[in-house]
Protein backbone atom coordinates (compact mmCIF):
# COMPACT_ATOMS: atom_id res chain seq x y z
CA UNK A 1 0.00 0.00 0.00
CA UNK A 2 1.57 3.47 -0.87
CA UNK A 3 1.42 5.95 1.77
CA UNK A 4 1.63 10.11 0.39
CA UNK A 5 2.79 12.68 2.27
CA UNK A 6 3.74 15.84 2.51
CA UNK A 7 6.68 18.17 1.74
CA UNK A 8 6.54 21.70 0.57
CA UNK A 9 10.40 22.00 -0.04
CA UNK A 10 10.17 18.89 -1.94
CA UNK A 11 13.35 19.36 -4.42
CA UNK A 12 11.88 19.20 -8.25
CA UNK A 13 14.76 18.09 -9.19
CA UNK A 14 14.49 14.78 -7.52
CA UNK A 15 14.80 11.85 -10.26
CA UNK A 16 14.64 7.86 -10.01
CA UNK A 17 17.88 6.63 -8.01
CA UNK A 18 18.38 9.41 -6.31
CA UNK A 19 17.68 9.76 -1.96
CA UNK A 20 14.71 12.70 -0.49
CA UNK A 21 15.28 13.33 2.59
CA UNK A 22 12.45 15.16 4.65
CA UNK A 23 12.32 16.14 8.33
CA UNK A 24 10.01 16.97 11.44
CA UNK A 25 6.42 16.62 11.05
CA UNK A 26 5.92 14.50 8.23
CA UNK A 27 8.86 12.04 9.37
CA UNK A 28 7.00 12.09 12.95
CA UNK A 29 3.46 11.01 11.56
CA UNK A 30 5.17 8.02 9.77
CA UNK A 31 6.18 7.31 12.92
CA UNK A 32 2.88 7.39 14.48
CA UNK A 33 1.29 5.38 11.69
CA UNK A 34 4.06 2.87 12.23
CA UNK A 35 5.33 2.91 8.68
CA UNK A 36 8.37 0.78 8.46
CA UNK A 37 11.60 0.73 6.91
CA UNK A 38 11.28 -0.98 3.55
CA UNK A 39 7.39 0.14 2.94
CA UNK A 40 6.72 1.78 -0.29
CA UNK A 41 6.21 5.86 0.60
CA UNK A 42 4.87 8.61 -1.57
CA UNK A 43 6.26 12.34 -1.27
CA UNK A 44 4.68 15.23 -2.80
CA UNK A 45 4.85 18.88 -2.57
CA UNK A 46 0.97 19.59 -2.37
CA UNK A 47 1.76 21.55 -6.00
CA UNK A 48 1.73 18.31 -8.71
CA UNK A 49 4.99 17.05 -8.26
CA UNK A 50 5.21 13.49 -7.00
CA UNK A 51 7.93 10.99 -5.82
CA UNK A 52 7.86 7.07 -4.70
CA UNK A 53 10.61 4.92 -3.23
CA UNK A 54 11.33 2.83 -0.67
CA UNK A 55 11.71 4.47 3.21
CA UNK A 56 15.19 3.52 4.10
CA UNK A 57 16.04 5.01 7.68
CA UNK A 58 13.22 6.50 9.84
CA UNK A 59 13.81 8.31 12.85
CA UNK A 60 12.18 10.82 15.04
CA UNK A 61 11.71 13.70 12.96
CA UNK A 62 13.99 12.47 9.85
CA UNK A 63 13.31 9.98 7.07
CA UNK A 64 15.08 8.73 3.66
CA UNK A 65 14.04 7.72 0.92
CA UNK A 66 15.63 5.59 -1.66
CA UNK A 67 13.39 7.47 -4.70
CA UNK A 68 12.15 4.88 -7.43
CA UNK A 69 10.23 7.08 -9.61
CA UNK A 70 9.45 11.34 -9.65
CA UNK A 71 7.18 12.55 -12.02
CA UNK A 72 4.67 15.93 -12.35
CA UNK A 73 1.44 15.32 -12.48
CA UNK A 74 -1.01 18.01 -14.48
CA UNK A 75 -4.06 19.62 -12.04
CA UNK A 76 -6.55 17.79 -12.62
CA UNK A 77 -9.80 19.12 -14.82
CA UNK A 78 -12.28 20.72 -14.99
CA UNK A 79 -10.59 22.67 -11.98
CA UNK A 80 -13.73 23.12 -9.24
CA UNK A 81 -13.27 26.12 -6.89
CA UNK A 82 -15.80 25.68 -4.16
CA UNK A 83 -17.70 29.01 -2.53
CA UNK A 84 -18.62 27.53 0.43
CA UNK A 85 -20.76 29.25 2.64
CA UNK A 86 -20.11 29.30 6.71
CA UNK A 87 -21.96 26.47 8.59
CA UNK A 88 -22.37 25.52 12.00
CA UNK A 89 -21.59 21.97 13.59
CA UNK A 90 -18.34 21.41 11.73
CA UNK A 91 -20.55 21.22 8.66
CA UNK A 92 -18.34 23.24 6.75
CA UNK A 93 -15.48 21.45 7.84
CA UNK A 94 -17.00 18.41 6.33
CA UNK A 95 -17.80 19.86 3.10
CA UNK A 96 -14.12 20.83 2.79
CA UNK A 97 -12.89 17.14 3.88
CA UNK A 98 -15.35 15.06 1.38
CA UNK A 99 -14.67 17.75 -1.45
CA UNK A 100 -11.09 17.95 -1.09
CA UNK A 101 -11.29 13.98 -1.42
CA UNK A 102 -13.48 14.39 -4.43
CA UNK A 103 -10.87 16.93 -6.08
CA UNK A 104 -11.77 19.87 -5.67
CA UNK A 105 -8.77 22.66 -6.45
CA UNK A 106 -9.85 25.60 -4.27
CA UNK A 107 -11.91 26.40 -1.24
CA UNK A 108 -13.18 29.89 -0.37
CA UNK A 109 -15.07 30.43 2.44
CA UNK A 110 -18.38 32.73 2.30
CA UNK A 111 -20.05 35.04 5.13
CA UNK A 112 -23.67 34.59 3.47
CA UNK A 113 -26.45 36.37 5.07
CA UNK A 114 -28.07 33.44 6.64
CA UNK A 115 -24.76 31.58 7.81
CA UNK A 116 -25.30 30.77 11.55
CA UNK A 117 -21.31 30.44 12.02
CA UNK A 118 -19.59 33.75 11.72
CA UNK A 119 -16.13 34.16 12.07
CA UNK A 120 -15.69 37.39 12.91
CA UNK A 121 -12.23 38.52 14.64
CA UNK A 122 -11.10 34.64 13.77
CA UNK A 123 -11.07 34.51 10.29
CA UNK A 124 -7.42 33.42 10.07
CA UNK A 125 -7.90 30.53 12.36
CA UNK A 126 -11.03 29.47 10.32
CA UNK A 127 -9.11 29.93 7.48
CA UNK A 128 -5.96 27.57 8.92
CA UNK A 129 -8.73 25.32 10.14
CA UNK A 130 -9.78 24.86 6.46
CA UNK A 131 -6.18 24.73 4.78
CA UNK A 132 -5.41 21.69 7.64
CA UNK A 133 -8.67 19.96 7.15
CA UNK A 134 -7.76 20.18 3.14
CA UNK A 135 -4.08 18.96 3.37
CA UNK A 136 -4.93 16.06 5.82
CA UNK A 137 -7.61 15.14 2.81
CA UNK A 138 -5.04 15.70 -0.29
CA UNK A 139 -2.78 13.32 2.18
CA UNK A 140 -5.71 10.81 2.46
CA UNK A 141 -6.78 10.65 -1.21
CA UNK A 142 -3.29 10.44 -2.30
CA UNK A 143 -3.71 13.61 -4.11
CA UNK A 144 -0.84 15.46 -5.89
CA UNK A 145 -2.40 18.78 -5.27
CA UNK A 146 -3.64 20.35 -2.13
CA UNK A 147 -6.65 22.64 -2.54
CA UNK A 148 -6.13 26.50 -1.58
CA UNK A 149 -8.08 27.93 0.38
CA UNK A 150 -8.64 32.01 0.07
CA UNK A 151 -9.40 34.38 2.45
CA UNK A 152 -13.12 35.21 4.16
CA UNK A 153 -15.14 36.73 1.25
CA UNK A 154 -18.17 38.73 1.65
CA UNK A 155 -21.03 38.45 -1.26
CA UNK A 156 -19.63 40.68 -3.58
CA UNK A 157 -16.40 39.69 -3.29
CA UNK A 158 -18.19 36.09 -4.03
CA UNK A 159 -20.11 37.82 -7.15
CA UNK A 160 -16.33 38.65 -8.51
CA UNK A 161 -15.38 35.38 -8.89
CA UNK A 162 -18.29 34.87 -11.57
CA UNK A 163 -15.47 36.58 -14.30
CA UNK A 164 -13.14 33.37 -14.00
CA UNK A 165 -14.69 31.01 -15.68
CA UNK A 166 -18.59 29.83 -14.59
CA UNK A 167 -20.07 30.44 -11.51
CA UNK A 168 -22.86 27.63 -10.70
CA UNK A 169 -24.57 28.36 -7.66
CA UNK A 170 -26.88 25.40 -6.04
CA UNK A 171 -30.70 26.36 -5.60
CA UNK A 172 -32.75 23.41 -4.65
CA UNK A 173 -35.29 25.67 -6.74
CA UNK A 174 -33.57 26.66 -9.71
CA UNK A 175 -35.28 25.80 -13.26
CA UNK A 176 -31.73 24.21 -14.86
CA UNK A 177 -30.49 20.70 -13.54
CA UNK A 178 -26.42 20.52 -13.25
CA UNK A 179 -27.03 17.97 -15.82
CA UNK A 180 -28.77 20.25 -18.41
CA UNK A 181 -26.20 23.16 -18.17
CA UNK A 182 -23.31 20.71 -18.81
CA UNK A 183 -24.86 18.86 -21.49
CA UNK A 184 -25.98 21.78 -23.17
CA UNK A 185 -23.05 23.41 -23.18
CA UNK A 186 -24.47 26.47 -20.55
CA UNK A 187 -21.56 26.38 -19.08
CA UNK A 188 -18.69 28.65 -20.39
CA UNK A 189 -14.94 27.88 -19.91
CA UNK A 190 -15.90 24.30 -18.55
CA UNK A 191 -12.14 23.80 -17.53
CA UNK A 192 -12.74 26.24 -14.64
CA UNK A 193 -15.94 26.03 -12.54
CA UNK A 194 -17.00 28.52 -9.56
CA UNK A 195 -19.42 26.31 -7.52
CA UNK A 196 -21.42 27.92 -4.53
CA UNK A 197 -23.07 26.46 -1.85
CA UNK A 198 -24.99 28.57 0.45
CA UNK A 199 -25.81 27.40 4.11
CA UNK A 200 -28.23 25.80 6.22
CA UNK A 201 -30.70 28.67 5.87
CA UNK A 202 -30.29 28.68 2.37
CA UNK A 203 -29.23 31.82 -0.12
CA UNK A 204 -30.70 35.11 0.39
CA UNK A 205 -32.93 36.53 -2.71
CA UNK A 206 -30.12 39.61 -2.86
CA UNK A 207 -27.18 37.16 -2.83
CA UNK A 208 -29.04 35.16 -5.93
CA UNK A 209 -29.14 38.49 -7.62
CA UNK A 210 -25.96 39.71 -7.30
CA UNK A 211 -24.43 36.57 -8.39
CA UNK A 212 -26.80 36.36 -11.58
CA UNK A 213 -25.87 39.89 -12.06
CA UNK A 214 -22.38 38.83 -11.95
CA UNK A 215 -23.33 36.47 -15.06
CA UNK A 216 -23.76 33.02 -12.66
CA UNK A 217 -26.46 30.28 -13.37
CA UNK A 218 -28.85 28.69 -10.91
CA UNK A 219 -28.87 24.89 -11.02
CA UNK A 220 -29.72 22.19 -9.16
CA UNK A 221 -28.94 18.60 -8.50
CA UNK A 222 -31.97 16.66 -8.61
CA UNK A 223 -34.95 16.06 -6.54
CA UNK A 224 -33.15 16.11 -3.00
CA UNK A 225 -32.85 19.01 -0.89
CA UNK A 226 -28.88 18.17 0.40
CA UNK A 227 -27.26 19.77 3.44
CA UNK A 228 -24.75 22.52 3.11
CA UNK A 229 -22.02 19.49 3.56
CA UNK A 230 -23.25 17.10 0.75
CA UNK A 231 -24.12 19.64 -1.57
CA UNK A 232 -20.84 20.51 -3.11
CA UNK A 233 -19.15 16.81 -2.64
CA UNK A 234 -22.35 16.02 -4.74
CA UNK A 235 -22.07 17.91 -7.48
CA UNK A 236 -18.08 17.51 -7.47
CA UNK A 237 -18.92 14.00 -8.38
CA UNK A 238 -21.61 15.14 -10.48
CA UNK A 239 -19.13 17.01 -12.95
CA UNK A 240 -16.41 14.74 -12.87
CA UNK A 241 -18.70 11.89 -14.34
CA UNK A 242 -20.65 14.21 -16.71
CA UNK A 243 -17.16 15.69 -17.83
CA UNK A 244 -15.81 12.14 -17.93
CA UNK A 245 -12.99 13.32 -15.57
CA UNK A 246 -12.72 10.19 -13.54
CA UNK A 247 -9.90 8.58 -15.96
CA UNK A 248 -7.65 11.75 -15.29
CA UNK A 249 -7.27 11.11 -11.48
CA UNK A 250 -4.61 10.83 -9.41
CA UNK A 251 -3.73 7.24 -9.46
CA UNK A 252 -4.01 7.03 -13.44
CA UNK A 253 -0.57 8.47 -13.62
CA UNK A 254 -1.43 10.93 -16.15
CA UNK A 255 1.74 13.27 -16.39
CA UNK A 256 1.72 16.89 -17.77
Amino acid sequence: MAWLYLAEDLDEGLRAGDVAEIHGGEAKHMGVARIRVGERVQLGNGRGFVVDGELVVLERDRAVLNVHDARRLAEPEPRVTVVQALAKGGRDDLAVQVATELGAAAFVPWQAKRSVSRWDQKADRGRERWASVAREASKQSLSAWVPEVAPLHSTAQVAQLAADGQMLVLDPLGDTSLRHALDAGLVRNAGRITLVVGPEGGIDDSEFEQFEAAGARRVHLGASVLRTSSAAPAAIAAILALSGSWDSRFRDGTES
